[in-house]
Parts: structure tokens; C-alpha cells; sequence
């Protein structure tokens, strides 16, 4: 799975992205993860499945939907601050499901 982590800056879902790739892989699944700011998505989601948004972005759900044309979900704010990976994991494949 190829999944876009977009957030205010880039920094704390840098953060939350290295303890997805340690849970995928204790997971056995395969992942290609990159977090970016939001200024930044539009120059690199074609090399993604899905984009996962940080809570503290949602409020731009609709608008990364509309310029990306990709399966697009928010991170709860519990889960995003708790890095609650299973619960992640159920969202991202639930979106890649759309794909």
C-alpha cells in the first residue's frame, strides 16, 4: 500500500508515519508511506494510493478529494495523537478499498 500523509507541516505525521511503517511490518504488509505539508500534496500524490489527513488539516478534506481524485480520509484526532496504528491500518484499508 502507498500511502500520502498529509498535515499542517509535515513534522509531527513524520512522526506518526515511522510507528505505521514499524506496525505494517510487524503486520506483514507491505508500505510505502511519505508525510508532506499541505502545501505540498499536489506535487506528489500521483505517486500514491490513498492520503491520509492529519485532524489538524481535515477541514481541507473536500479540497484535497477534489484536486487529487483519490481515495482521501482524516485521521481521528485520538488515533492521529495516540498513533493508534490498528485503528489506522482499518481506516487506510478501508480507503484503499475505494481505490
Amino acid at each position: 500500500m502507498k500511502i500520502l500523509l498529509v498535515c499542517a507541516g509535515g513534522m509531527s505525521t513524520g512522526l506518526l508515519m515511522k510507528k505505521m511503517e514499524v506496525y505494517w511490518q510487524q503486520n506483514g504488509k507491505e508500505l510505502t508511506i511519505t508525510a508532506v505539508g499541505l502545501n505540498e500534496y499536489d506535487e506528489v500524490y500521483k505517486n500514491y494510493e490513498i492520503i491520509l489527513v492529519g485532524p489538524q488539516v481535515g477541514y481541507r478534506l473536500n479540497q484535497i478529494k477534489a484536486d487529487t481524485n483519490m481515495p482521501c480520509g482524516v485521521i481521528q484526532s485520538m488515533d492521529y495523537a495516540l498513533a493508534n496504528c490498528p485503528n489506522i491500518m482499518k481506516l487506510a484499508e478501508q480507503l484503499y478499498a475505494q481505490k
